[in-house]
């Protein structure tokens, strides 16, 4: 493994942290800031800020780390979040807080630019198992954050946030002392209000007939992953009577699973099916584990799933790997802003889908929800069969 690529593993495990770090303590710090136990409805809105500025970012920071170079985009994002982070943790005002999620939603975007680093260090036979590891170092810093923010939260509330801040301030130093440039930019580059329109670069990729169909599956694969986080705890409270430590321990079961499977498996399968056929594949353990969880009455049955759950995420890297083959390496950041964009448009859209399904089952037939989850997934299935991978540089424009 090439010291390009550990360093950006690394800095997406310490960015993962990072965010993970909040979520546990993000009520509680809202309840002392607000002097209010109400808090409902402004942590709704700042989780659905920060994914909205997600949105809408993701594609900006593409694009200018197309134009202006990998690691200058990623610096300043770093040093943005750094920033961001310890006002927040001083913050005396819910206002502070508001905007300083939002800002936490803008850097975190440079997610989009971390796989645009992979893809511009990978031959297109390394591109899936690459980006295997970089949802496996992702999901491996996202089971680490919320435990420890929870740790450090009982200390202190806002003591998560100056960890953060410092997480993001090592990992401006990582990319500044050891990253390497993986493209530079283009001689002469300019910042203009074309650059900074979130919607043109999504228009430019619904121009390339080949990436449609995979856009469309990108979006009900992220979709349907939503209902995990959304259902999953409350579906484990009402079924199986489970109390905290037993849902904590099936969540780190589950993640312990998909970060192995994304590290040792991708690579493997996909070089031996290809990345259509792995697709497939995972899509098919996917759908049986949800099958099984709709019927399920016995707690066992979740940890027993989460291998075959673990399976079904080989999909995505090669998916995502898929893509990249329809864009030459000019565009590779625009393209990978546009499914982080994606990524973001799910999961605003997702949880509010599921648990109001969930809730509407919850007396009936809890289970039910991995059912509406499964029909949803299927969606996907008639357009596997519109993907016509095309030589990477052809693309084919849209009718």
């Amino acid at each position: 493994m090439n010291k390009a690529l550990v360093v950006i593993l690394a800095a997406v495990v310490l960015d993962a942290v990072g965010i993970g770090l909040i979520f546990p303590i993000l009520p509680a710090l809202l309840r002392d800031v607000g002097h209010t136990s109400e808090i409902a409805t402004l942590l709704g809105l700042m989780l659905a800020l920060y994914a909205a500025c997600q949105f809408l970012f993701s594609p900006i920071l593409g694009v200018l780390s197309d134009r202006f170079g990998r690691r200058p985009i990623l610096l300043i994002s770093l040093a943005g979040a750094a920033i961001d982070y310890l006002v927040m943790a001083f913050a005396p005002e819910l206002w502070m807080l508001v905007i300083g999620r939002a800002v936490a939603g803008i850097t975190s975007a440079n997610m989009a630019v971390a796989t645009a680093y992979i893809t511009d260090i990978s031959s297109e036979d390394q591109r899936a198992k690459r980006f295997g590891y970089f949802h496996a170092m992702f999901g491996i810093g996202f089971i680490i954050g919320p435990v420890l923010g929870g740790f450090l939260g009982d200390y202190w509330v806002r003591a998560p946030f100056i960890a953060a801040a410092l997480l993001n301030a090592a990992n401006f130093a990582l990319a500044l002392f050891v990253l390497p440039e993986s493209r530079k930019g283009v001689p002469g580059a300019r910042i203009t209000l074309d650059t900074l329109n979130p919607f043109k670069p999504l228009r430019w990729a619904l121009t390339f007939k080949a990436l449609i169909p995979m856009m469309a599956i990108f979006v009900i694969l992220n979709f349907v992953g939503t209902v995990y986080g959304t259902a999953w705890a409350v579906f484990s409270e009402d079924v199986f009577h489970w109390n905290g430590l037993m849902i904590g321990l099936s969540l780190g079961a589950f993640g312990v699973c998909h970060a192995l499977a994304q590290a040792f498996l991708t690579g493997p399968v996909v070089s031996r099916l290809g990345e259509r056929w792995s697709l497939i594949v995972g899509m098919a353990f996917e759908t049986g584990a949800m099958l099984c969880l709709t019927f399920a009455t016995q707690g066992w049955i979740l940890f027993a799933m989460a291998p075959i759950f673990a399976m079904g995420g080989i999909g995505m890297p090669a998916l995502q790997s898929l893509t990249t083959r329809q864009v030459d390496g000019e565009r590779q950041g625009q393209l990978q802003g546009v499914l982080a964009s994606l990524v973001s448009l799910a999961a605003v859209f997702g949880p509010l889908f599921f648990s109001f399904i969930y809730y509407g089952l919850r007396d009936s037939w809890p289970g039910l929800i991995w059912l509406v989850a499964l029909c949803v997934y299927l969606l996907a299935l008639p357009l596997m069969l519109m993907i016509r991978p095309t030589p990477m540089g052809q693309p084919q424009p849209a009718k």
